[in-house]
Parts: structure tokens; C-alpha cells; sequence
């Protein structure tokens, strides 16, 4: 008799799990979006980086934040921006950021990347969020913000060469297992950009990789 194979979770439902049984660590806070987000030495070159792009224009950009997570990023962000939409799959923490974050730009918002359709404007964040979604799905996003002038992705990968863009299911480890990561440059994604440029660097102590942050110019 052949065995049923179990089909993967839908992806709310897996970081749903993430955050309410603290996969990522942070037992001590209601939500927790991991040490990436938290890490002072990760987080504060990159806020640097961020903040000096989102100052450079005359006019402030409208920014979509694609997994805002528990926003403790986003949160220095805003006042830079004409508008600043942050964006999660996990409703209760959509709902919770709500309630703590309150600006006049500020709007959040529970939708599903890869299904919901995104809202307009200048400039998308993806941190550490393509890292954990399958080939397929990733493939859907990039379809979605090719339409912005300006995405800057963020995704933890090996250090030195390595096969990119080994699938997974959607889940709450990533591709360095496999010594592999996110290149949306690479097959099977192909985003086509104008311009490319390294924002941020950080490489990981005890051979766990690198977290590399990319400005992409689209058009």
C-alpha cells in the first residue's frame, strides 16, 4: 500500500506557528522576529545604510515593508518615508503592531505576498523573508515588485560560492543548510534589474553565514 505523502503546510500557517511557539527564539516577548532583527551588531549598520538611501530624496518614497515582522526594524523607518506600509502574513501580529506603532504615514497591513496584491508605491524592504519561501512562491513575489522603481532585499547566505536558490518548503529554517541561498538574480528567478548595489554586509560568527543587503534599481 502506498504511503499518503503529507502535503506542506500553507505558509500563514507556518509562520503563524514561528511566532506562537517562539521558533525563533525571544520566549520573553509576545512576538519575536529573530536575532536578525534584534542583534544591535546586524541592525544598526543596516538602519544606517537604509536611512542614508531613504534621505537622499528630495521627495520621500512610499515604502512597502514585505514581512514586517514584529517591526522592531520598521519602526526607525518611518519618518523617512511619505508613507510606510508594513506588511505581514501573521494576524494577530499585524493586529499587535497595530496597537503598539501609531504614525501618521504608518499603515499595516495582513496580506499574503505571494497571493494578495500588493499596494502601490516607490520602493520595496524584503528582509529575510524570500530566504524562507519555496522556488514557486519566490517566483510570484518577483513577478509583484518588478513593478517598483526600487527593491532592497535582504537574505541570509553562505559565505563564499555556492549553489543558488535550492528549493525548500516553506518553513522555518532556510537554504544555508543546504549550503545554498537566495540569488534572485540566478535561475530560476532571473530579476532583471538596472542597476545593483551592496548596502550592508555582516558575516556571522562560528561559520553561520553572512546576512548581505541589496539595492536593486529596477527601472
Amino acid at each position: 500500500m502506498n504511503k499518503k505523502i503529507k502535503k506542506p503546510w500553507p505558509t500563514k500557517a507556518v509562520m503563524t506557528q514561528i511566532y506562537d511557539k517562539h521558533l525563533w527564539g525571544g520566549k520573553e516577548f509576545d512576538f519575536y522576529s529573530g536575532t536578525g532583527s534584534h542583534d544591535p551588531k546586524i541592525i544598526e549598520p543596516y538602519l544606517k545604510a537604509l536611512i542614508t538611501f531613504l534621505k537622499s530624496f528630495a521627495a520621500p518614497l512610499i515604502v512597502s515593508d514585505l514581512g514586517c515582522g514584529d517591526f522592531n526594524i520598521g519602526k526607525h523607518l518611518t519618518k523617512y518615508t511619505k508613507k510606510y506600509i508594513a506588511i505581514d502574513i501573521v494576524e494577530n501580529l499585524i493586529n499587535r503592531n497595530k496597537n503598539l506603532y501609531k504614525e501618521k504615514n504608518l499603515e499595516f497591513h495582513c496580506l499574503d505576498i505571494v497571493t494578495d496584491e500588493l499596494p502601490q508605491g516607490d520602493c520595496i524592504i524584503l528582509r529575510q523573508v524570500l530566504q524562507h519561501l519555496s522556488n514557486a512562491e519566490i517566483l510570484k513575489v518577483i513577478e509583484k515588485i518588478k513593478t517598483y522603481k526600487y527593491v532592497i532585499l535582504t537574505e541570509h547566505i553562505p559565505v563564499g560560492s555556492f549553489t543558488p536558490n535550492k528549493d525548500i518548503i516553506s518553513a522555518q529554517g532556510i537554504r544555508l543548510k543546504q549550503s545554498s541561498g537566495v540569488n534572485v538574480l540566478e535561475a530560476p528567478f532571473h530579476f532583471k534589474t538596472k542597476d545593483q548595489t551592496i548596502l550592508d554586509e555582516h558575516i556571522l560568527e562560528h561559520n553561520k553565514g553572512r546576512i548581505v543587503t541589496t539595492l536593486y534599481k529596477v527601472f
